[in-house]
């Protein structure tokens, strides 16, 4: 999943302490533990490797293979209603109880073959949800559930027609990462646990319904759509969507659903899909997913993108008609080798999917656009890593966090994305780009449709690159990049001769050398009119604000990217002919990487804070579930 965050520091300070982990929570043992090594000088001792503490399953005594859901799609009141039957494999003889995760469900039986089984819902945790355990008699090995999911399920939103781009028809979708799958499944709701699936969902007749599963670009609009995902994914992959969708096919095996009033236009944003696709097979191995189509979601999506397999969930701000913000597409399909493929075992592995992900799609950029603008891309993305840095305990800075108590969605940051990529560029750069990707190639092929854990891929580096090229590579080092929050010395990083004549023009403005309606822009990217905004000095005063907006029109850009970077100035110097329009960015786009900055800046003054409240107040019943939840902490 794309997460970044702008940055603006340019050099690594000292990391500062700024938040408190949360408190342990009591967790039982679920006997789910990988085999792998253990570094005693890296890995803290009481954290079990492999142990999922997000999750109350018991894969280790019963694992859940199949699950096949018949779920009415109830717009009227907001539910899902229906069943759950899960094929089940007994891996422990002597175990008698499945459990699984549930959150905010309601549990109407569980029965096997029609025969009521004993089942038992247990107390709740603020955001694990709770444990639903299940008698399972010997011999049995499918279960039926049947239940109903809340109207503020966590992994749900649902939408009124005056929230979608059409106004007439309402809209239905799902995100599952982290734990949220448990709030309209019941299921074991962890990464390390793989299922094949199958669906009916039954929907109001004038709507369609897609899945991160086989989809029927000229289904039938009849109201009952089937579905079947036969390679085994993950339960955070399991995705559904319901609305006035269309398709337009983009390429032999890629294509787009939207609503109508964006398809055309996504169709030619993302019209080089099939040509990424083709290019990462190339390098990294065989597409293993059949199609690559995307879903053009309503702007309150709290993500940039949603890797979900064979339907990637969509942004709608990333459509800025120029093919600038394409990366997200290309960071979304790298998922499918890294990530969906191989998967991380737990969340304190996030960085094995977005790393590797984040690495992989700065690799598809400069095969589709050219080294220039991968470099651009690259030294952005350095700068977001930095700005996360100082911000963040140090303990988050770490690639395999340490996230026991707290809830999981606390490890999204650039740290898993884009130090991880740092790192695997650091391996490339030592060992040789053909080497290194002949070595991922292996490695996709070696734990093709596994969840691993970061001591896993460790002991895969010992046995390979390690191996065959011990003379560049060091294993205290490597050790270093993963378990200390420090980055280490001597960094792979890029730089773009695009951003020096941008580093000329603002330091000559802003020393009053140059006027802004003299600054020669008509060749500038996005990526280098980012640069320009990021990099200005904390505190700049309105008549240099106002002369730049009326040079360049600013608080009017309908770049996503580049209102962000300029409103995020306009509140940390108050300039007001920007807080107009601040208002309604925050009230009409809920992606949590836009929004979340500006309440962060807006939380830092009495009159910021007022703002802030004023827009959340209203944008709230708009917001996703998860954007919410990010965004409280600034507006109480």
């Amino acid at each position: 999943m794309m997460k970044r965050f702008i940055g603006i520091s340019l050099l690594v300070l000292l990391l500062a302490a700024c938040s408190q982990d949360a408190p342990e929570a009591t967790q039982p043992e679920t006997g789910n533990a990988v085999d792998s090594i253990t570094p005693e000088q890296t890995t803290p001792a009481s954290i079990q490797v492999g142990k999922d503490y997000h999750s109350f399953s018991n894969p280790a005594q019963m694992k859940v293979r199949n699950v096949a859901l018949d779920l009415t799609v109830d717009f009227d009141r907001k539910v899902l209603d229906g069943s759950a039957v899960l094929k089940i494999e007994r891996v422990a003889n002597d175990a008698q109880t499945l459990v699984l995760d549930t959150k905010d469900l309601t549990i109407h039986s569980v029965e096997a073959a029609g025969t009521p089984l004993e089942f038992e819902l247990g107390a709740a945790d603020s955001f694990l949800g709770a444990p639903l355990s299940i008698v399972v008699p010997h011999g049995v090995d499918e279960i039926k559930v049947a239940y109903t999911t809340s109207p503020s399920a966590s992994g749900l939103q649902w939408l009124t027609p005056a929230q979608t781009a059409g106004g007439e028809y309402p809209f239905l979708f799902s995100q599952a990462q982290a734990i949220h799958a448990r709030s309209f499944i019941p299921l074991q709701d962890s990464p390390q646990v793989r299922v094949t699936y199958q669906a009916v969902l039954r929907t109001p007749p004038a709507l369609l319904a897609v899945m991160s599963a086989s989809n029927e670009p000229d289904a039938e609009l009849d109201g009952v759509y089937e579905f079947n995902m036969p390679q085994p994914v993950p339960s955070y992959l399991i995705a559904l969507a319901v609305g006035d969708l269309r398709f337009k096919a983009m390429g032999e095996r890629t294509g787009v659903y939207a609503e109508p009033a964006l398809l055309e236009a996504a169709a030619q944003e993302f019209e080089d899909t099939e040509s990424m696709l083709i290019a990462t097979e190339k390098r990294y191995g065989p597409y293993g997913w059949d199609r690559y189509d995307l879903l053009i979601l309503p702007p309150s999506f709290p993500f940039g993108g949603m890797e979900n397999p064979r339907l990637s969930f969509i942004t709608p701000t990333v459509i800025a008609g120029d093919k600038s913000l394409v990366s997200l597409i290309a960071h979304e399909l790298a998922h499918s080798w890294s990530g969906n493929t191989v998967t991380n075992a737990t969340w304190r592995d996030l960085w094995l999917n977005e790393g590797f992900t984040t690495y992989l799609t700065y690799r598809i950029m400069e095969i589709i656009y050219g080294t220039d603008r991968y470099k651009m891309e690259a030294v952005l993305g350095f700068q977001d890593l930095e700005a996360d840095i100082t911000r963040l305990d140090p303990n988050d800075a770490i690639l395999a966090i340490d996230l026991r108590g707290r809830d999981p969605d606390d490890v999204f940051s650039n740290v898993p994305y884009e130090k991880g990529a740092l790192f695997l560029r650091e391996l490339e750069q030592r060992v040789g780009r053909d080497n290194f990707d002949a070595f991922l190639k292996a490695y996709f092929k070696e734990f093709e449709f596994e969840s691993i854990t970061t001591d896993q891929f460790i002991d895969y580096l010992d046995k390979t690159l390690l191996v065959t090229h011990a003379d560049v590579l060091d294993k205290a080092r490597i050790e270093q990049w993963i378990f200390s929050p420090e980055l280490p010395n001597d960094l792979p990083l890029e730089e773009s001769d695009a951003f020096s004549l941008v580093d000329n023009a603002r330091m000559q403005w802003l020393g009053d050398e140059l006027a802004a309606a003299d600054i020669e822009t008509d060749s500038w990217t996005v990526h280098q009119w980012l640069y320009f905004l990021n990099n200005m000095p904390e505190e700049i005063d309105d008549k240099k604000l106002s002369e730049l907006d009326a040079a360049f029109d600013l608080t009017e850009s309908r770049n996503n990217e580049i209102a962000h970077s300029w409103l995020l100035i306009s509140v940390k110097n108050w300039y007001e002919p920007a807080l107009p329009r601040l208002h309604d960015y925050l009230t009409s786009i809920g992606r949590n990487k836009l929004v979340k900055p500006l309440y962060r800046e807006l939380a830092k003054t009495d009159r910021g804070k007022a703002l802030g409240r004023q827009a959340f107040a209203e944008a709230k019943a708009g917001y996703h579930p998860l954007t919410v939840k990010a965004n409280t902490p600034f507006v109480e």
